[in-house]
């Protein structure tokens, strides 16, 4: 890999020098606008020339302004679509004689010509991480600007293809792994933050703890998403038992369960390109082959829609979910202290659990979809849900995202396929009796809409 960079750079050290030899006009480097730039890279048939300009282009885009960068973008939307003459002549020709060949002139003349001019400016070196990077600026742009989401359908179909599985490597994360990567690692950590280089290394040295991120061959000093594992005796009910330092570690030969506690998406430019999934899998599979006599693969996971949900539910004039009787007591919940009276917990403790297991039973989205973004990822991926768990997390965050619920997705090997199935194409969510029971709950059966049971 490290030949093949420095190959990758002299060839485009060579033709940046070819390139600003032309440009040196009068005395002055005059560079020409970027988007001819874009069309002679397009058109470029030398690899050295090609090379260098597509590091000229990202490298005046770094340096570009918002507001400039911004209109870059738009400019590939406007100027770098598909040749409307050249498709059209496609199509006429597709509906006389609809073959193969046809249908392959008429696939190539649908595609925006800046499909490919991304596929050429990743030719430079680092060109994927600054193209990963140009992504996360549409999203900041894309709002103001909709016509981007036509450039993002770009960016995604070509990511797919790059960050393929087959293309990303396994690495475990461990107290030896360099420092410039465990700094990322702090930093990328979405689900508990943390809070020192201390408080990461009682993630990463005990023996009962492990690590590991996928990396892609292009971006090697940078993960794209990891996840925390604990191995630990029984299925874990509070994630301060997962992160608490004072804790008596375990012998990793004695362990049962596999705890994933933390997964967390590294790059914004790669949202919507899914990796968890195959993490997950092959995490369980190089924790089986590493000879430990676990049984249980099971998450401790946050339930961050909960209590956004709760909260509309008890400002609906009528809910299906939550009683006056009910709003009532949920009042307590607006008294930030809450979480601290013991009183306040042993009233709320049963309402929210039942509460909990309706939003993730039974609550959709208007297109009747599962609302919890986590719980999505789990059921998508297989998993079950196992035990929902009160109390569980009363950091700030864990109380302001689900009320300190949060809850264990079991994923059985025998099962996986069967759930993911279910899940997918009936949307049913897959949950253990226990979970289901919580449904029968007094507190829950009071609701107005009893036939939603």
């Amino acid at each position: 890999m490290s030949f093949l960079t420095d190959l990758i750079s002299s060839i485009s050290q060579r033709g940046r020098a070819l390139v600003e030899q032309a440009q040196w006009v009068g005395g002055r480097r005059d560079l020409p606008p970027v988007s001819e730039m874009c069309d002679a890279l397009l058109s470029s048939r030398g690899e050295a020339s090609g090379v260098a300009l597509a590091t000229i282009i990202l490298a005046r885009y770094a340096r570009m302004d918002d507001t400039e960068k911004c209109g870059f973008l738009c400019m590939l939307v406007d100027q770098f679509g598909a040749d409307e003459a050249a498709l059209a002549e496609a199509i006429a020709a597709y509906q006389a004689k609809p073959d193969h060949q046809h249908l392959m002139a008429l696939h190539q003349a649908a595609e925006p010509r800046r499909q490919e001019l991304i596929r050429r400016l990743n030719l430079s070196s680092g060109g994927t991480q600054n193209l990963v990077r140009m992504r996360e600026d549409l999203f900041r742009f894309e709002k103001a600007h909709p016509g981007l989401a036509a450039l993002d359908a770009d960016f995604r179909h070509l990511f797919s293809s790059w960050f393929n599985r087959g293309f990303l490597v396994l690495r475990p994360i461990d107290w030896q792994t360099p420092a410039n990567i465990l700094e990322k690692i702090i930093r990328y950590e979405a689900v508990h933050a943390i809070k020192s280089w201390d408080d990461l290394r009682s993630r990463l040295a005990p023996p009962d703890r492990r690590c590991f991120a996928f990396f892609h061959p292009q971006i090697v000093d940078d993960p794209l998403i990891f996840v925390e594992v604990a191995l630990t005796a029984d299925i874990p009910a509070s994630i301060t038992d997962v992160l608490t330092e004072n804790r008596v570690q375990l012998d990793p030969k004695k362990a049962t369960t596999a705890v994933f506690y933390s997964i967390s998406n590294c790059q914004e430019g790669l949202r919507g390109i899914s990796f968890g999934n195959f993490l997950i899998k092959q995490v369980v599979e190089e924790l089986t082959r590493q000879g430990f006599g676990l049984k249980t693969f099971v998450t401790l996971s946050p339930v961050p829609g909960f209590a956004g949900w709760l909260g509309r539910e008890r400002k609906q004039a009528e809910s299906d979910f939550v009683t006056p009787e009910l709003k009532q007591t949920l009042d307590m919940l607006d008294d930030p202290a809450w979480a601290t009276n013991s009183v306040s917990v042993e009233l709320l403790a049963p309402l929210l659990r039942g509460l909990a297991a309706r939003y993730l039973l039974q609550a959709r989205t208007a297109s009747g979809r599962v609302i919890d973004p986590v719980a999505r990822f789990h059921l998508g991926n297989g998993a079950r849900l196992e035990r929902i768990n009160v109390m569980a997390d009363p950091s700030p965050k864990g109380l302001a995202q689900a009320h300190a619920v949060m809850v264990n997705y079991l994923y059985d090997l025998d099962s996986i396929e069967s759930n993911h199935e279910a899940f997918t194409n009936k949307g049913e969510v897959v949950a253990s009796a226990e979970v289901r029971q919580l449904l029968r709950h007094k507190a829950v059966r009071e609701t107005r809409n009893s036939h939603l049971l």
